[in-house]
């Protein structure tokens, strides 16, 4: 939205002069709310529909019956008679050759979309706030680079008569530009609607909106290519945004833009024409957040910006089966399981200590006691030892014959 205290008036055969100033009016201040414009347009662009619909004898005008069931076949209506191919196929149904469309369309259909008057009203005014805007009026399109500014307001169209004397004015201004953009831009429009009565498309041009009570103005540019003429009492929200868009370059006249107070009033004093209406209130001051966030007064306190963290895929994990998520939902699940091995092994102690009681096994030796049977052990097995090796260097004799050394042991 605009916010200069003052527009200036230019003259319309020399736009170098400035003629007079007007106050801003407070309409070109309201909130740009495109989400109201969109959706006002979305549903009164349907109210110029013209209903269609197919034939209601369409698909049915045959002589056709059931054949019933019992012939196998199916029971779709059958065209009668004998002797043509025609005889005997389907007829009537959305499935058959020459049938009926499924769901034939009406022309009682719900084409009109109502609307609430105040919603209209607030989409008007975000259209005209949005004409104020050069950067939304470029964006659109429109070529206005030699134009002085926006809004661009003119002292008055009196000594226009015909066309030729507006595309002079334009000229002069510096929008004749925008018309020959939109005279270059007519195309053969794609698809059926060539035949449909709307051959051609093309771009629209500049808006002119007067407070005026002839129709000298609009019959003088009811010829020139994308020019529209209006009056600020009957301003239309389809030729101040076309397809929802903001940003229609408007030529206002003096006297239309000292109206528009009366038309819409301001954020004192109530609309003089609208009855009850007031004007939305913008809930920023000043709308531009780039410029609020860099200053040095939002800066100064700001905390500095933080490193980027970037969290991993998180993969969801069984409880049942992964014991770091038990133990993430249930802390005490690690106690329990300590708990649970304790008493197991203590179990299967005193389960092999009954069954060593019940075969008549002894229960194990003290460490001292295993020191000391091992010692008593190794001191037979060298007691043995050197037993064995007494008889054998005693009574065998290696280089005498057995059975002589046995009889001789048996005469001893």
């Amino acid at each position: 939205m605009t916010a200069r205290p003052l527009l200036s008036v230019f003259n319309a055969q020399n736009p170098t002069e400035i003629l007079d100033s007007v106050p801003l009016p407070t309409v070109f201040t309201a909130p740009i709310r495109n989400d109201i414009v969109h959706f006002v347009h979305y549903n009164i662009a349907k109210n110029t529909r013209q209903a269609y619909a197919v034939s209601l004898k369409a698909g049915h005008q045959h002589s056709a019956e059931s054949w019933g069931p019992g012939r196998a076949v199916a029971r779709i209506p059958r065209v009668s008679g004998s002797g043509t191919h025609r005889a005997g196929q389907g007829a009537f149904g959305n499935m058959c050759r020459k049938g009926r469309m499924f769901a034939p369309t009406k022309v009682w259909r719900r084409w009109h979309r109502r609307v609430n008057v105040t919603q209209k009203r607030h989409a008007v005014a975000s259209a005209i706030a949005a004409s104020a805007v050069p950067a939304l009026v470029m964006a659109r399109g429109h070529k206005v680079n030699s134009v002085s500014e926006l809004p661009l307001v003119i002292d008055n169209f009196a000594h226009v008569e015909k066309a030729r004397d507006l595309v002079t004015v334009l000229k002069a201004i510096g929008a004749y530009e925008d018309v020959v953009r939109a005279k270059n831009s007519k195309k053969l429009r794609r698809g059926k609607g060539k035949l449909r009565n709307r051959r051609y498309t093309q771009r629209r041009g500049p808006l002119l909106i007067h407070n005026e009570d002839s129709d000298k103005l609009k019959n003088a540019g009811r010829n020139i290519p994308g020019l529209e003429v209006q009056n600020v009492h009957r301003m239309n929200l389809r030729s101040l945004a076309p397809g929802g868009s903001l940003g229609r370059f408007v030529i206002w006249t003096k006297s239309a833009v000292k109206a528009l107070d009366d038309v819409f009033g301001t954020y004192r004093k109530v609309s003089a024409e609208k009855v009850g209406y007031h004007l939305q209130r913008p809930m920023m001051t000043n709308a531009d957040l780039a410029r609020i966030i860099n200053s040095n007064a939002i800066q100064s306190v700001a905390r500095p910006a933080q490193a980027k963290q970037t969290r991993g895929v998180h993969q969801k994990k069984n409880p049942l089966k992964n014991a770091k998520a038990m133990n993430n939902i249930n802390p005490y699940e690690r106690l329990r399981k300590h708990i649970a091995r304790v008493q197991l092994k203590k179990r299967a102690t005193e389960l092999e200590k009954l069954r060593k009681e019940k075969r008549g096994i002894t229960a194990a030796l003290s460490k001292k006691e295993k020191t000391a049977t091992k010692q008593r052990k190794t001191a037979s097995t060298a007691w043995l030892k050197s037993v064995t090796e007494h008889m054998t260097s005693t009574y065998y004799d290696p280089t005498v014959d057995e059975d002589e050394q046995v009889e001789a042991a048996d005469e001893e």
